[in-house]
């Protein structure tokens, strides 16, 4: 069994900057084979144009990886985080979209990611499933989990905040919902 841990490591490891920690993911992988359970893997856009651009090719090749070595991909449009935008990396607070120019972006993403994935082998998820039913109490409950300070400590958000550059309270939650994503997924 520790060989083909082993096997899969180096297949997921190939080509990548930054993955968990080796030892965490060593531990993923030999529970999953124990359990003859799939890895849930997830990865999400955002869809805040019509096309996937480029930039995404790198992590949904890698999503094909997952596959091949028998993992369970889910694809995540973040139908409901689109009308946040994504603040990473943004020195100014993204434009806030209405439905209709979401649902017009997101119509061809399936076809362009079917140019790599496996379609009959990939779940479709639309955050706007479980996001848009949370109430008031279950995001004040959310919130509550993290300070402004963890927050604050994403790069985007400090260099904003060092060049007082506005940081709008909306950004905050962006973070948070992509990790009730996660939960929500129960992803790996």
């Amino acid at each position: 069994m520790e060989k083909e841990i082993r096997r899969q490591i180096e297949i997921i490891k190939k080509n990548t900057v930054e993955i968990i920690e080796e030892s965490e993911l060593f531990e993923k992988l030999k529970n999953s084979i124990e359990k003859n359970q799939p890895l849930r893997v997830k990865y999400g856009i955002d869809p805040t144009a019509p096309e996937i651009h480029l930039g995404h090719t790198v992590p949904i090749k890698k999503l094909k990886d997952f596959q091949n070595l028998g993992h369970k991909v889910i694809f995540l449009i973040g139908d409901f985080t689109a009308r946040i935008g994504d603040p990473t990396g943004r020195k100014e607070t993204r434009p806030i979209l209405s439905v209709e120019e979401i649902n017009e972006n997101l119509k061809n993403y399936r076809e362009q990611v079917s140019k790599i994935l496996d379609i009959e082998k990939t779940e479709f998820v639309y955050n706007s499933t479980w996001l848009s039913k949370l109430n008031l109490e279950e995001i004040i409950r959310l919130t509550s989990i993290f300070t402004v300070a963890q927050i604050l400590e994403r790069e985007d958000f400090t260099e904003r905040y060092k060049s007082k550059r506005p940081i709008f309270l909306h950004e905050f939650l962006y973070p948070l919902l992509q990790g009730y994503d996660s939960y929500v997924l129960k992803a790996d």
